[in-house]
C-alpha cells in the first residue's frame, strides 16, 4: 500500500526533530516504482536525492526558530527584493530569532536595530517581529545599493555603522565585525543549503 506523502514529510521531520546533538547526517530519498519513498543515510544506489544535509552536530532549532518568521521574512524579501535566506542569516547572527532580544549598545528586536536606525526607517514598534524585520530589512537594502551588491562591505556597515566603513575604506579591522561577517556567511551557506528546505525539496520530489 502507498503511504500518502504527508505522512512521509511528517514522519521525516519528526524523525529528524528526536535525533540527539551530534547525530546529524545527510538523508537521502528514494521513490520505488510502487511510490513508496525510502530514507537512507548510506544510500546504495543513484537513484537517490539528499533532502537533509549534515548540519556537523549542530542543533536543528535554528531551522525551526527561522521557520516561525517565515511569512514575514518571505514579505520582506519579496517587498525589498534581498534573499530571504541572507536575512534568516542576518537575523540568526544578530538575534537567534528571539524577539525580545536587547543588546548592551541598545540594539533590539530580531535584527537588532538601533534606534537611530529605527528612527530612520520610520520602524513603529521596533520590538514587534513584522516592524523589526521590515525595517531591518529596509536597512539592508539600503546599504547593498550603497555598496554595489557587495554583501560583506553591507554586512561590515549593518555591524559596525557606514561611517566605520567609510573610515577605513573597507571592511573596519575590528574583530567583532570580522566574526559577524563570517557567522552571517556560514548562517547564510547553511540556509541556502538542504536543511531548511527539506519539506519543499521532499514535496518536489515526490510529486514527480
Amino acid at each position: 500500500m502507498i503511504i500518502r506523502r504527508w505522512l512521509f514529510v511528517c514522519l521525516l521531520v519528526i524523525g529528524v526533530a528526536a535525533l540527539p546533538f551530534g547525530v546529524m547526517a545527510d538523508v537521502y530519498v528514494y521513490k520505488d516504482r510502487q511510490g513508496v519513498l525510502n530514507f537512507t543515510n548510506v544510500p546504495t544506489h543513484t537513484g537517490y536525492r539528499r533532502v537533509i544535509k549534515d548540519n556537523n552536530g549542530q542543533s536543528p532549532s535554528s531551522v525551526v526558530s527561522a521557520n516561525s518568521y517565515e511569512g514575514l521574512i518571505q514579505s520582506a524579501s519579496d517587498r525589498y527584493r534581498i534573499d530571504p535566506d541572507l536575512i534568516r542569516a542576518v537575523i540568526k547572527a544578530e538575534s537567534n530569532f528571539n524577539s525580545i532580544a536587547r543588546s548592551n549598545k541598545g540594539a533590539m528586536g530580531l535584527m537588532q536595530l538601533m534606534p537611530e536606525t529605527a528612527r530612520l526607517h520610520n520602524v513603529g514598534d521596533v520590538m514587534d517581529p513584522s516592524d523589526n524585520i521590515d525595517g531591518g530589512v529596509r536597512h539592508l537594502k539600503l546599504l547593498l545599493g550603497r555598496y554595489q551588491g557587495d554583501v560583506e562591505l553591507s554586512l561590515a556597515a549593518y555591524n559596525a555603522g557606514v561611517n566605520a566603513v567609510e573610515k577605513y575604506g573597507g571592511i573596519p579591522p575590528f574583530g567583532e565585525t570580522k566574526d559577524y561577517i563570517r557567522r552571517v556567511l556560514r548562517y547564510y551557506d547553511t540556509y541556502r543549503g538542504n536543511g531548511f528546505q527539506v519539506i519543499q525539496q521532499v514535496q518536489r520530489y515526490t510529486d514527480r
